[in-house]
């Protein structure tokens, strides 16, 4: 397993969100004795309000599935990445902003918000690489993706961006659509890959 040590940041809300699932999937005990065996129980006593070291949230996710197994851990995973998807829906796309992607043509309404998560990507990529391309289906991409590296899987697992993605799509695009992640680095592939299928 590789363990180089990388220096970027993602925004807190992979911290915050993932201690708000699996508070309530399972319980605070589990969830302190988890960031406490990573040295990060901090976090849960006093959840970040900046920027948090990349590494922390690769160890942290790498850390919940090695524990709980893959099921449980894509299961808190999944609320976590639903749990932020709210939040940025409540505190960080406008709510004009949001009621004019509703009405607009899907198709545009899509390439907008792609367009804007695109651009905010430094926020929740870290150094890895994101990329995205119009469809049909809709392709997401992350190389060197912080939840799974260093990390090996029999499938893909990184739950929290598909749910994050897949949340935001569903409230502002279309209510149907769903995202699917067909290739993991932890599963061997050379890049995470996303589809979302409207």
């Amino acid at each position: 397993m590789n363990s180089a040590v990388t220096s970027g940041r993602i925004g807190p809300n992979a911290v915050i969100r993932l201690v708000e699932a699996l508070d309530a999937i399972e319980s605070r005990t589990v969830t302190t004795k988890l960031f406490r065996s990573v040295d990060l129980e901090s976090y849960v006593v006093t959840p970040p309000d900046k920027m948090v070291a990349e590494d922390e949230v690769t160890v942290l996710h790498r850390k919940l599935r090695h524990d709980m197994g893959a099921e449980r851990a894509a299961s808190v995973s999944w609320i976590a990445g639903l749990r932020t998807a709210d939040y940025l829906l409540a505190n960080r796309i406008p709510k004009p902003v949001q009621r004019l992607l509703k009405i607009l043509p899907r198709r545009i309404a899509g390439f907008i918000l792609l367009k804007a998560i695109g651009s905010h990507a430094w926020t929740f990529a870290g150094t890895s690489r994101f990329t995205w391309r119009m469809g049909p289906p809709i392709e997401l991409a992350f190389e060197d993706c912080p939840l799974c590296r260093y990390d090996e899987a029999a499938s893909p697992c990184c739950q929290y961006y598909a749910a994050t993605f897949e949340h935001l799509f569903r409230e502002l695009i279309d209510a149907d659509a769903r995202v699917v992640e067909t290739c993991c680095i932890a599963a061997g592939a050379e890049a995470c890959r996303f589809e979302i299928r409207t």
